[in-house]
């Protein structure tokens, strides 16, 4: 058998582990079953890929994210290294094919998605493949405690009955005690080896800050640090918004929802990547699978989703070792707008009942009935046909998929397309209502030839970057000038793929599964509640707080979050002694150099300097600079 760091060294050019790797790697190939909690960015893939390149056979990765297999499997592919998984389309003449190429190709890899799991076809298909190890990726989703739960992930027992001798490596970056016990229990780990690393970062400073302002604030973190940044929003549109904004004040910044095309993902991905743009606004969409270690700054300016997210999301700062912020802007109305978002947005069983049973109406499925086809399914209409709310409906949805009642795919089989129809010495003469609709105009004509010839495909997330406004605006200058008969403007279909997984019973469906659904809707307040507290605690150190939650012991103040900050400039004795040690670095400052170099209150600086100078324990030159007496 190869060893691991020949392994590590012959595909990833590294000749030694991080910290808990290599005995993690060591345990796997030893045939135990082990839990892996490690923070982001920790090198977590390589404790299952490594395993699976040692031993014969194939490991079967389960993974929540399609976007991020497919990554995994790309970046594998560079290095050589053979890794597939199932499309979510794939004919079962292709899922033969897939398998054959399993057991006769010298694949090492399958990702799977949990729901696979649910189809006999599948399960019996892996009967028949070696599988080396079973590799289960953010195992906190299968706790209904975690802060992802997916349901599907308990159908991970039914690889365990087919291939009861092979090993299970559990792995996740933040996961309480609780959780962890769920994880170990439901999974049925044996003799488990059980690795922890904490998540705490010496060099990452967490600071919750109270600000009016946030955009004046931004601009001042932009100044002083002038490194690639993650600011986090809470809603698509919102990504947008903040970066034209963002670009208008001089900065460099692109954005990234889940709501864009594969290839506007892509460059707006790449161009932060290749610092093209130092600044990247984004929902907490963008994250898993990154991997830059020179990203100084995360900002929230809106609340994170709950604490697990947000340590998570923060952990993107400071990989490089160097002191990094992760930063909660926040005013007096945040935790307000917080609880009145999260409290409208939970369902009751009830609620969950009608938009169910509406769903199938929708469809015109009868009861017993069984659609085995995809179906076209636009969420807005649908709310719109029923009056719901947008919010709520989207989380008994995610209800719903979680509990493998529906699955939905978003779906970008086309593009927007426009043709002029009036000729261009016309469209000169043209009177427009805004100057933004003439900018528009001169800016598709110059970019698309052809235009008046034939229909032409556009992006109007591109239109709306380079005008530096948003693609909501663009869509409707667009449908106005298709209304005045200037153009005709097809817009895109960002419809959704929907599947009904099981037969229409009504509430019978939901009656099965209502104490899941109870226990997910309470762990929801809860989580919220949790993070509103670590908000407004600002008398406890933050990685404390922190470290409180995740079950970690920490005694020692980190010194470098908002809480610590703020104990150090109420203490006097503290000040002089950082007044003093600036002195260790040079001979002489000035009052301003003295200012800008401590993060602490002018007017407390000013005192301090002056009873260090009728103490005599400093002086003042002719130049108005500060030396040692």
């Amino acid at each position: 058998m190869i060893l691991p760091k020949d392994i590590l060294k012959r595909y990833w050019g590294h000749s030694s582990f991080r910290n808990l790797q290599e005995e993690i790697i060591n345990a796997v190939i030893s045939k135990n079953d082990v839990f892996a909690l490690l923070p982001t960015g920790a090198g977590k893939s390589l404790c299952y890929q490594i395993p699976a390149l040692a031993k014969e056979g194939v490991c079967l990765v389960i993974s929540p994210l399609i976007s991020l297999m497919k990554d995994q499997i790309a970046q594998l592919e560079k290095k050589g290294i053979k890794a597939l998984t199932i499309e979510s389309k794939s004919s079962v003449d292709e899922i033969v094919t897939l398998f054959d190429n399993l057991k006769f190709g010298n694949y090492k890899l399958l990702y799977l998605s949990p729901e696979r799991l649910n189809s006999e076809f599948i399960l019996n298909k892996l009967k028949q493949i070696q599988v080396n190890l079973i590799a289960v990726d953010e195992a906190h989703c299968i706790s209904e405690w975690g802060h992802d739960f997916r349901p599907s992930y308990r159908l991970i027992h039914k690889v365990r009955e087919i291939h009861p001798d092979v090993n299970i490596i559990a792995l996740t970056a933040t996961a309480t005690k609780k959780v962890t016990k769920d994880i170990i229990e439901n999974l049925n780990l044996k003799q488990t080896a059980i690795f922890k690393k904490s998540f705490f970062r010496e060099n990452l400073a967490y600071q919750v800050i109270q600000n009016e302002n946030k955009i004046g604030k931004l601009e001042k973190i932009f100044k002083k640090n002038p490194y690639p940044t993650i600011i986090y929003v809470g809603s698509r549109r919102k990504t947008e918004d903040i970066s034209n904004l963002i670009n208008s004040k001089g900065y460099s910044s692109t954005f990234y929802h889940g709501g864009m095309t594969s290839k506007s993902k892509s460059e707006a991905f790449n161009s932060w990547m290749k610092e093209e743009k130092l600044i990247m606004v984004a929902t907490n969409a963008f994250g898993m699978g990154i991997d830059k270690s020179n990203v100084k700054i995360v900002v929230h300016l809106d609340l994170p989703a709950s604490i697990e997210n947000y340590v998570q999301e923060a952990g993107r700062a400071g990989r490089s070792g160097e002191k990094s912020f992760s930063v909660i802007l926040q005013n007096d109305n945040d935790i307000n707008t917080f609880k009145k978002n999260k409290l409208e947005g939970y369902p009751t069983l009830k609620e969950i009942k009608i938009v169910h049973q509406k769903l199938y109406q929708y469809f015109q499925i009868a009861k017993g009935e069984l659609r085995d086809d995809s179906l076209d399914f636009n969420f807005l209409k649908f709310c719109e046909t029923y009056n719901f709310s947008h919010k709520k409906t989207a989380n008994i949805f995610r209800i719903l998929v979680n509990n493998s009642i529906i699955e939905i795919n978003s779906k970008y089989s086309k593009k927007s397309t426009i043709i002029f129809k009036i000729p261009g010495n016309h469209l000169a003469r043209q009177h427009y209502n805004n100057k933004l609709t003439k900018k528009l105009i001169d800016l598709i004509l110059r970019s698309h030839g052809g235009v008046f010839q034939k229909e032409i495909r556009i992006n109007e997330f591109n239109i709306a970057k380079s005008l530096q406004i948003n693609s909501l605006t663009v869509r409707n200058e667009l449908n106005l000038l298709d209304q005045l008969d200037i153009i005709d403007y097809k817009e895109a279909n960002s419809n959704e793929e929907l599947t009904f997984l099981i037969p229409r019973e009504d509430d019978r469906t939901i009656n099965r599964i209502s104490t899941s659904i109870e226990k997910f809707l309470n762990q929801q307040i809860q989580k919220s509640e949790d993070l509103i507290y670590f908000i407004k605690n600002n008398t406890i150190c933050r990685s404390i707080q922190l470290s409180n939650y995740f079950g970690e012991k920490k005694a020692l103040k980190c010194g470098i979050c908002d809480v610590c900050i703020s104990e150090k400039k109420n203490n006097t004795s503290e000040l002089e002694k950082d007044i003093l040690e600036l002195f260790s670095h040079k001979k002489e400052i000035s009052q301003k150099e003295i200012i800008f170099s401590l993060d602490r209150d002018e007017k407390a600086i000013l005192i301090h300097l002056r009873y260090l100078l009728s103490k005599d324990k400093i002086g003042l030159t002719k130049n108005n600079k500060f030396f040692i007496s």
